[in-house]
């Protein structure tokens, strides 16, 4: 599935962010009615296709929801609102709110995983499951790749640099050669006078606070931390570190960086499945 094929089926609902109207597009796919739905949360600067070979066989069991945070992929970009993990913490839990979903699964990677413990941590109560894959935590970002698109100049930048300079980004997080139909699909919404901006106000909205200020131990969801081994973004020691600080369980993928379900698409879908139906 390329990336106008995903976009053609999210749908889109407006959510209230710090007294902004927000829309949001997300994917709704799959059901059952027994097991509370699996949310899939993307980090910077992906947007929800990064899920598109995981979504699919999950959706076979599970009703699931991927939703593009707000300044991201095909939810609102506009300027003049907060773009950090507190917001988006609050954007998840307005849209699981109109969904009328009381309880969830998290799967995130990336600043993803900073939204979603910062949701079971609030809220644990309200997660079941909790997967964090090569996820932002404690002080382990932002990484310098991120901070060069905060810099003032990036919004000034020519449209064909930028996309040099994003899509290269994606192939230095990844094992070996990515696939360039991901590439393609995870740069295009940034490639626009709007996108850019918004980029680079994604970036600078990159606050460590939000997650070295977090209870790491009022987490009550099963804690799953499914990790590329060799991520230089996001090393596994923070992965070993959350786990114990939560209960939970470190799965390490060899062979892969920091794009995870992409290097090791298979695997990380088999252990995600085995994950989910543990009881």
């Amino acid at each position: 599935m390329n990336h106008e094929e995903w976009a053609a089926e999210q749908e889109e609902t407006t959510v209230t962010v710090d007294g902004h109207e927000l829309s949001v597009a997300y994917r709704d796919d799959g059901e059952a009615e027994d097991e509370p739905p699996v949310v899939f949360l993307h980090g910077i600067p992906t947007w929800s296709f990064l899920w598109r070979d995981v979504v699919p066989p999950i959706a076979e069991d599970r009703r699931i929801i991927a939703p593009d945070l707000v300044g991201f992929g095909n939810s609102t970009m506009h300027d003049g609102f907060d773009r950090s993990i507190r917001a988006q913490e609050a954007m998840l839990d307005d849209l699981l709110s109109q969904l009328g979903i009381e309880r969830v699964s998290l799967v995130s990677h990336d600043i993803g995983g900073g939204v979603a413990l910062r949701y079971a941590a609030h809220n644990p109560d309200r997660v079941e499951k909790l997967v964090c894959s090569n996820a932002v935590c404690y002080d382990s970002w932002p990484v310098d790749f991120i901070m060069d698109f905060a810099l003032p100049e990036i919004t000034e930048t020519p449209i064909d640099d930028l996309e040099e300079q994003v899509s290269s980004a994606f192939r230095l997080g990844a094992y070996g050669d990515p696939d360039e139909e991901f590439v393609e699909g995870l740069t295009a919404p940034w490639l626009t006078e709007e996108g850019r901006t918004s980029l680079s106000r994604c970036a600078v909205a990159t606050n460590t606070n939000h997650t070295t200020e977090l209870d790491y131990g009022a987490i009550a969801a099963d804690v799953c931390c499914l990790w590329g081994a060799e991520d230089a973004f996001q090393p596994i020691e923070y992965a070993e570190r959350l786990a114990e600080e939560t209960g939970g369980e470190v799965v390490a993928l060899d062979e892969a960086y920091h794009w995870v379900m992409a290097d090791r698409t298979e695997r990380y879908i088999e252990e995600l499945r085995n994950f989910l139906a543990e009881e």
